[in-house]
């Protein structure tokens, strides 16, 4: 398989799965691959790198590999990371290269939420990829997930640290859903997908067992590490949609409107249809908690 966008957590995990299939990451920049090169010997994919990830580049990388594992996106747009070019034209090249390397199928992470219809700027540019990639020859998988918590995930130290605090301030006092993905689960799914032989495309909603404000989740949390819940205060949301529209004039926003958006859009969909399909289940979301955020001393001593 040929994994893009592979030095993030999620790509760093799958390639280190066993069972798995043998291994190529193609990624953008030196310090991607040293983070690559940083994987266990035993775990080493063939690394290529392309500033650039066009046809060309993907077509040669992904010279007879079975499935491509597209992980590469963005969530917040900056001056030099535009939507079009992370999301629609990446999924164009990686369509023609597919094609030209007979691939059987691809595997594409997508969000929940995603509609080319949506006002908001980044879930409507996910489905345009979306659909380029459905409308080319090769059959695809595409998943579409919420928060993914794991060992080392940008989502689960942030939840972590929310959940240590004393104080937690909250859009909305955290009351937008949360059905946050057990990334083991992912894994298992995007192993299952690149498995399937048929000539089929689905588009699958993927996510936990649960869906839960983000208050509640932020006291479950802080339950797995054996804690008190923090003090939840409030944000108003109309008073950060006007800070992201501000700090959307620098060059490298800290927020955006778009990735607001996303963050506050409320997750609860039915991941029994997307289970029957790949034929795996779902670590529940306490199992989740303890494996991604570390179990109490508490815990471990019992």
């Amino acid at each position: 398989m040929l994994v893009i966008g592979a030095n993030g957590h999620l790509g760093r995990a799958l390639l280190c799965t066993p069972g798995g299939w043998p291994a190529r990451a193609l990624v953008r920049s030196a310090r991607a691959e040293a983070q690559l090169r940083a994987l266990p010997p035993q775990w080493q994919p063939q690394i290529h790198r392309a500033p650039r990830l066009d046809a060309e580049s993907l077509a040669q990388a992904g010279a007879g590999c079975a499935g491509f594992v597209h992980l590469a996106g963005i969530l917040r747009e900056t001056r030099s990371a535009r939507y079009r070019d992370a999301h629609e034209r990446i999924a164009e090249a990686v369509a023609r290269a597919a094609e030209r390397c007979g691939t059987r199928r691809i595997v594409w992470i997508g969000i929940l939420g995603a509609a080319e219809d949506s006002p908001n700027a980044c879930l409507a540019s996910k489905a345009r990829a979306e659909a380029i990639l459905r409308g080319g020859a090769t059959p695809v998988t595409a998943l579409r997930v919420p928060m993914v918590l794991g060992p080392g995930e940008l989502a689960a130290a942030a939840l972590r640290r929310r959940a240590q605090a004393r104080v937690a301030l909250l859009p909305r006092g955290g009351a937008s859903l949360e059905q946050p993905l057990d990334a083991r689960d992912l894994i298992a799914a995007i192993r299952a997908a690149l498995a399937d032989r048929s000539a089929q495309s689905h588009s699958l909603d993927l996510a936990g067992p649960e869906s839960l404000p983000r208050r509640a989740l932020l006291a479950r949390a802080a339950r797995a590490l054996g804690q008190s819940p923090p003090r939840i205060l409030p944000l108003p949301l109309g008073a950060l949609r006007l800070f992201a529209a501000l700090a959307e004039r620098l060059a490298e926003p800290p927020l955006t409107r778009a990735m607001l958006g996303v963050l506050e859009h409320d997750d609860c969909v039915d991941p029994q249809p997307a289970l029957r399909r790949l034929g795996i289940a779902l670590h529940s979301l306490d199992e989740t908690l303890r494996a991604s955020l570390g179990a109490s001393s508490a815990e471990r001593a019992a």
